[in-house]
């Protein structure tokens, strides 16, 4: 039974790698992620 239930883990997990990857490669979702990083890194200053 433990083999299978990490067989199963591991399928999510590389399916969800795989989701991700694609999403990361579109452009739209990288300008959005460039956008909230700016917007963190701004944040950030603001309290120092």
């Amino acid at each position: 039974m433990g083999l299978l239930r990490g067989l199963v883990k591991g399928a999510v997990v590389a399916k969800v790698i795989q989701v991700a990857q694609r999403e990361l490669s579109k452009p739209e979702n990288q300008r959005k992620i460039k956008d909230g990083l700016g917007k963190l890194a701004q944040s950030g200053r603001k309290k120092h």
